[in-house]
C-alpha cells in the first residue's frame, strides 16, 4: 500500500536519523582504536561488542530504504537520498568492519610494538573519524564543499599509511623489534586507509545526490570489500 506523503516523508526522516546514529557509533570506535592499539582493553572490548548493534542498525535502515524503492517509487531528488543513503550504509559497515579488525589486532600486538607507530596511528584514528562524520554530515545536508574537504583529508590519511611503511622498515634493517608482529603492525596503518577510503566513497556520494555526478568514480570498494 502506498504511503501517505506525511507517512513518505517520515520515512526519509527515519533514515536520516538512523544514518546520523550509525555514523555517530562507527565515528565513536573508530576514535576508541587508539586507546586499543595503546593496550587499552577496555576500549578494545568496547569496539569488538559493536558488532551486531551495528548490524541491527544497518538492517533497519536497508529496510526503509527497501520499503520506500519497492513501494514508493520515489523520483529525482528523494531517489537520489534513498539509493545514496542504501551505498552510505553499505560504506558505513566496510569502516565497522575495519575498526573491529584492528581491535582484534590490538588484542595481539604488544605496546611495544605498537608504540613505535603511536603517534601516526592516534593521528589517522582522529583523521578517519572525523572524515567520516564530515562526510555523512554532508550527505544530510547536502553540502558539496563538505564533502570535498573529506577528498582533501584523505591526503593526509595516506601519508600516515606511507610514514608506517617508512617505519617498519627502518625496524626490520635495524632489527631493533621483532619481525613477528611488523606485518600485524602494517597491516592496522593499511585498515586505516582503507577507512579513509570508504570515507571518500561517501563523500563521492554527496556529489552525486546533490549534482548526479560523480568526481571520484574510480574509488571503488576494495577486493576484501567486495566479498
Amino acid at each position: 500500500m502506498v504511503a501517505t506523503r506525511s507517512e513518505f516523508l517520515k520515512q526519509l526522516e527515519d533514515i536520516d536519523e538512523a544514518l546520523g546514529r550509525f555514523a555517530a557509533k562507527t565515528a565513536e570506535d573508530v576514535r576508541a582504536l587508539a586507546q586499543a592499539l595503546a593496550g587499552d582493553k577496555q576500549a578494545i572490548e568496547s569496539v569488538l561488542a559493536g558488532d551486531q548493534p551495528a548490524r541491527r542498525q544497518r538492517a533497519l535502515i536497508e529496510d526503509i530504504c527497501f520499503d520506500i524503492m519497492l513501494l514508493q517509487q520515489p523520483v529525482a531528488g528523494d531517489l537520489r537520498f534513498v539509493s545514496g543513503s542504501f551505498r552510505l550504509v553499505s560504506d558505513l559497515s566496510h569502516i565497522d568492519d575495519k575498526a573491529r579488525d584492528v581491535a582484534e589486532l590490538a588484542q595481539i600486538l604488544p605496546a611495544e610494538v605498537t608504540e613505535k607507530l603511536g603517534d601516526h596511528l592516534s593521528f589517522a584514528s582522529e583523521r578517519v573519524a572525523t572524515m567520516l562524520e564530515d562526510a555523512v554530515e554532508a550527505f544530510r545536508t547536502s553540502d558539496v564543499e563538505k564533502a570535498r574537504g573529506v577528498f582533501a583529508m584523505d591526503d593526509d590519511v595516506d601519508d600516515v599509511y606511507l610514514a608506517a611503511e617508512g617505519v617498519v622498515i627502518d625496524l626490520i634493517k635495524s632489527s631493533e623489534t621483532s619481525a613477528k608482529y611488523l606485518p600485524e603492525l602494517l597491516m592496522v596503518a593499511k585498515y586505516f586507509e582503507r577507512m579513509g577510503d570508504d570515507a571518500v566513497r561517501i563523500a563521492d556520494w554527496v556529489i552525486f545526490r546533490v549534482t548526479g555526478a560523480r568526481e571520484r568514480a574510480a574509488a571503488e570498494p576494495d577486493a576484501a570489500d567486495a566479498q
